[in-house]
């Protein structure tokens, strides 16, 4: 009885890879469709005119929000932005300012709020101690 002897296969370990590249283009594409679409902010119809653009160097701007309903927000590092009464805005700010007194702040208002709440509001930040305090407009269309 001759005995055969059979020789081991070798296993093959290679990885196709085709596939994956094809779904991490998918989601390449996806996340370039919906990045635009996740940036966080407050819908406000800014006033329309002419200005220089500031030169914040390395310091990230704080943004201060009035909505027409008269309503304040304040954006402390991207978190999500909720409706705050003026005194919660100027704590935030008070404590943003002894941390960091070089901070810039931005005041951005509906165009239809009253003069007399972005005075208020200027008015509150500079009893905290801000001196950096800027308004944000949009240049007019022409």
């Amino acid at each position: 009885m001759s005995m055969k002897i059979r020789t081991p296969r070798k296993l093959v370990a290679d990885i196709n890879v085709v596939p994956y590249i094809d779904v991490m283009l998918v989601l390449l594409v996806v996340f370039m469709i919906t990045a635009p679409m996740m940036v966080q902010g407050i819908n406000v119809d800014l006033p329309k005119t002419n200005s220089a653009p500031i030169d914040s160097k390395d310091q990230e701007p704080v943004i201060v929000s009035v909505k027409k309903d008269g309503s304040y927000f304040i954006n402390v590092g991207g978190d999500i932005q909720k409706s705050a009464s003026l005194d919660t805005v100027k704590g935030h700010a008070l404590r943003i300012h002894r941390n960091k007194p070089e901070t810039l702040f931005l005041l951005e208002g509906d165009a239809e709020v009253p003069y007399g709440t972005v005075v208020a509001l200027m008015s509150a930040l500079q009893g905290a101690g801000i001196e950096k305090l800027g308004l944000v407009t949009e240049p007019p269309e022409k």
